[in-house]
């Protein structure tokens, strides 16, 4: 009777071996699309900051910021408005939720980065936004999550290397604005990302794209509108209307909807990881496209960045 018990305990585990293999072969793929999109939003938003720099000097900020969720949206309706009619119960439902993500995520990230190309580099803006990471612990610590001591050392090792960049290496900490601009930026960001975890199921990704850019827009109409009365507008030519067209469609509706896309299969923490690419990407595009040096000081900024982050974020790092 045993070894009949047990060749039908084997038959068994072989007969749910494939589905245990096909659902754990699931759960790998989604990680490596995760991964991929988030990558892919991570390479995309380096050049928008370089985009950001180029403009600062020919649109201004808030102008910049507006213009763009009108191109994205233009971008996104096609595939996007009918989703977010069929929805429009729904969205109603959670309107309060809406708001916020649209304020963090549309309103004010992008037009505190704009703000921050017109006194610092794209270098330096996208080392800074590398550590958004860091906030985004903080609110899982908030969370009940236990970070663990390695995570806690990487992200004072990465914190670090953002006060040595923004000092510029003063123990005066003279800060430069554009920096302090970065800084709200990235606390702005993160929580986005954060907030996104706790997007109802329901709502379709599409949906949820199309009403945040739509109200982000509207929630800008206004200072838009006080800008034009006291800037002036910007002459469209095809040095600030191409620029406008990347960060519209690619940046905007390409990038915001591999990202959101990201945290849902793989979670803010693990997409965050990939996050940390973005200042050597930044510096190159900037090095190439705008002629910006990288000093011996940003390289030992970007190392303590880089590398409080990937130690805060290694596999074990909250136990």
């Amino acid at each position: 009777m045993a070894v009949l018990d047990r060749v039908h305990g084997s038959a068994t585990a072989d007969a749910a071996d494939p589905a245990d293999r096909g659902g754990a072969g699931k759960a790998r793929r989604a990680a490596t699309l995760g991964l991929l999109l988030a990558a892919l939003a991570t390479v995309v938003w380096s050049g928008s900051f370089v985009t950001s720099r180029a403009l600062a000097d020919s649109v201004p900020p808030v102008q910049h910021a507006f213009w763009r969720w009108i191109v994205a949206l233009v971008a996104v309706a096609p595939f996007a408005a009918r989703a977010a009619w069929r929805q429009r119960a729904l969205l109603r439902e959670h309107i309060r939720f809406l708001l916020l993500a649209s304020l963090l995520g549309v309103t004010v990230y992008n037009t505190l980065v704009n703000q921050a190309g017109i006194s610092t580099t794209a270098g330096n803006m996208g080392m800074i936004m590398a550590a958004s990471p860091v906030v985004m612990a903080l609110y899982e610590r908030l969370g009940g999550t236990r970070l663990g001591a390695r995570r806690v050392v990487g992200l004072l090792i990465a914190c670090a290397g953002v006060l040595l960049l923004v000092s510029k290496g003063s123990l005066a900490m003279d800060f430069a604005v554009g920096d302090l601009w970065m800084l709200a930026a990235a606390l702005s960001f993160a929580s986005y990302s954060a907030l996104l975890r706790r997007k109802p199921a329901a709502i379709e990704g599409l949906s949820f794209l199309f009403t945040t850019f739509l109200l982000g827009a509207l929630m800008l109409a206004p200072v838009f509108v006080a800008s034009l009365v006291i800037q002036g507008g910007f002459e469209p030519t095809p040095a600030t209307v191409s620029p406008l067209l990347y960060v519209g469609v690619i940046s905007s509706a390409l990038a915001f909807f591999a990202w959101n896309k990201a945290i849902s299969l793989i979670g803010a923490a693990r997409a965050g990881v990939v996050y940390y690419l973005q200042p050597v990407c930044v510096a190159l595009l900037s090095f190439v496209v705008l002629g910006e040096p990288t000093g011996p000081m940003q390289v030992l900024c970007m190392g303590l960045i880089l590398g409080g982050v990937i130690l805060g974020a290694a596999r074990g790092g909250a136990k």
